[in-house]
């Protein structure tokens, strides 16, 4: 992918943009939602991001499905990019990880991402005040570190026609998981492409069933079965 960092760094907003959806005022758990990105860009994340306007469907199921259980957050980045070593949007995902553990003192958080923002959630799993992580067709080169989800609980999946990122490696990091002894299920969503729109209600209703399965202690049986791979 091309780098487009020259001339936008001036436009790139201070903090990222995070919003908290309709929270109640006693809600159990918290979930922080991330977009995915580019490999290497600059460029500030608008509003329209089609990468940033697809999380929203996932923010709204999980608030329809726990009336108010859950405290719901969207995170929009600050600039497009992964950008190497800079890991932009893993400074800023631990940034609002940081804001919600002191608005919401004591609740477990829950973290979902797409894609770059898979490989975000999988990155930043290892705060405090994660116990939960989900990762939706994420990004995973070679040697993506997995230590930090010790004692955290893990959800994959992935469409078996994702030519964007590679379900074979979501495949290789669930099963070096399983191997270091930390919960995980892999989940293979047959034909789905990179974008989830294909079989949308499915991707939302497993994310949604996981997160309230493991924030907060929901039976299978009220959202359906989770688990169409591996587990």
């Amino acid at each position: 992918m091309p780098d487009s960092r020259a001339g936008y760094r001036d436009a790139v907003q201070p903090d990222p943009h995070l919003s908290v959806i309709a929270p109640r005022a006693d809600p159990r758990a918290v979930v922080l939602v991330l977009h995915g990105g580019q490999e290497r860009s600059q460029a500030p994340v608008p509003w329209v991001s089609p990468a940033y306007l697809r999380m929203l469907p996932f923010a709204l199921q999980l608030q329809a499905d726990t009336r108010g259980d859950l405290a719901v957050a969207v995170i929009r980045f600050r600039v497009r990019g992964w950008n190497g070593a800079e890991m932009s949007p893993v400074a800023d995902a631990s940034w609002a990880l940081d804001r919600l553990a002191q608005r919401f003192p004591g609740l477990p958080i829950g973290v979902l991402g797409h894609s770059m923002g898979g490989r975000t959630a999988l990155r930043v799993g290892g705060h405090p005040a994660v116990t939960a992580v989900a990762g939706l067709a994420p990004w995973l080169p070679p040697r993506e570190p997995s230590v930090q989800l010790a004692g955290r609980s893990v959800l994959l999946a992935h469409g078996t026609a994702d030519r964007m990122t590679d379900p074979a490696a979501t495949a290789g990091f669930a099963s070096r998981l399983r191997d270091e002894g930390t919960p995980v299920r892999f989940v293979q969503i047959p034909g789905e492409g990179h974008s989830m729109v294909r079989r949308a209600h499915r991707w939302h209703r497993l994310a949604s069933g996981f997160l309230q399965e493991e924030l907060l202690g929901a039976p299978r049986s009220r959202y359906g079965t989770t688990v169409e791979g591996q587990d």
